[in-house]
């Protein structure tokens, strides 16, 4: 397993695998190859369907200034990649081919971007608790004996969601022309009646930040970093928890996420929604699970049916934007995470055991995110936004 404060990675909207991974990979490059004065750059599949609604071709432009960079659009080849190369009048440098897995990693054929390093010894959630049992472990013990450093990190993390909540709170106006889109984010708070209306308006902060393009907390993606932000903004704002508790209970959910991520994919481009949003309803379940001084049984629990229906979501944004659906869905899996909660809580009352376990859900969900049409997984090609587009015409 990889490391967890990957799984919260700081960075600039509107999606973590079309802004942030890019943007790596740029940065990656012009570092190894500092002389060039103009690059090449051609997006495939998700990339270039999605590029523009993304700014996938403005954020490599403005990463690789002052050099002039040419940015193409391969809409045949399906595998979401980025072909880089750069060049002097004097020389071609070589050109790197860079893999977007989801959540702002990358795999590039030619350097180590170090995030496919193995933190942990453990691939499941059965091999984790064996583990905890045989050293006597809780689940944080387990996470600080591999990654000392976690809290550091997650700390920063925590104090930028935050800030996000706070910034998209306090905003107004129209946030996208095409789709005529208005901010909502302070008007659900002011008519919030009760927490869950209050823990939606955070999702939709942050949703609405992030589609503004400005600095987000992956959670495990930028498409779904409303869910757990708002959860740990309701916990340390409105019920007066620690920061402390908070970063354990992130740091927990942050496993499940981990897992997924590395047995089957948090990309939407790869899985459909179900791997963004599912995956941080999971996370945002399990943390509120922790919170709540429930077992570890009922935390895992709460983390799979979270994941479970979620199973088959679709990742379909209407003109390329993190805006239609993304931002609503966002709200929807707040509430989802404290159902599942509340139902793995009661679940542990009624059978002491789970016929179904984490690990079998996410195996569910790598298949079922294999078998959707490559329409349905971030390319506006079919789904809402094909709905949308015959509305429009």
């Amino acid at each position: 397993m990889k490391a967890i404060k990957d799984i919260y990675r700081i960075g600039y909207g509107p999606s973590s695998s079309h802004t942030i991974a890019p943007q790596r990979a740029a940065f990656f490059y012009k570092d190894q190859y500092p002389d060039c004065t103009r690059y090449e750059v051609t997006l495939c599949g998700s990339l270039a369907l999605t590029g523009k609604g993304h700014r996938t071709d403005e954020i490599i432009k403005e990463t690789l200034l002052p050099a002039e960079t040419e940015v193409a659009f391969d809409y045949e080849d399906p595998e979401m990649k980025l072909l880089i190369r750069g060049m002097t009048p004097e020389k071609e440098y070589p050109q790197w081919s860079v893999i977007s897995l989801g959540g702002g990693s990358i795999r590039i054929d030619k350097f180590d971007s170090g995030d496919e390093k193995d933190i942990y010894p453990d691939d499941s959630f059965a091999d984790i608790k064996k583990r905890l049992k045989h050293n006597g472990w809780t689940l944080p013990q387990y996470l600080l004996h591999y990654e000392s450093g976690l809290y550091d990190d997650l700390k920063r993390s925590l104090e930028n969601m935050l800030d996000c909540v706070d910034r998209g709170l306090s905003s107004s106006g129209l946030l996208n022309k095409e789709l005529n889109y208005r901010r909502s984010a302070s008007e659900l708070y002011k008519q919030a009646e009760d927490d869950l209306g209050r823990c939606i308006a955070y999702a939709y902060a942050v949703g609405e930040e992030n589609a503004a393009g400005h600095k987000i907390t992956t959670a495990p993606t930028l498409g779904s970093a409303g869910i757990v932000a708002s959860i740990a903004y309701y916990y340390i704002k409105d019920k007066g928890y620690p920061e402390e508790r908070v970063l354990e209970a992130m740091a927990v959910g942050g496993v499940f996420g981990d897992l997924i991520k590395q047995n089957a994919t948090i990309a939407g481009s790869m899985g459909g929604c179900q791997a963004e949003v599912g995956t941080a309803c999971a996370m945002g379940a399990a943390m509120i699970a922790w919170l709540e001084g429930q077992p570890l049984d009922t935390v895992e629990r709460a983390a799979e049916i979270g994941i479970e229906h979620h199973l088959g979501l679709t990742c379909d944004p209407v003109k390329g934007y993190v805006i239609i659906p993304c931002i609503e869905r966002n709200g929807i899996a707040v509430l989802r995470a404290f159902d599942a909660v509340k139902l793995a809580r009661s679940l542990a009352a009624v059978h002491k055991h789970s016929l179904v376990s984490f690990d079998m859900v996410v195996d569910s969900m790598n298949y079922t995110g294999k078998k959707l049409a490559v329409e349905l997984r971030e390319t506006s090609l079919g789904g809402l936004a094909l709905e949308f587009k015959n509305e429009k015409n």
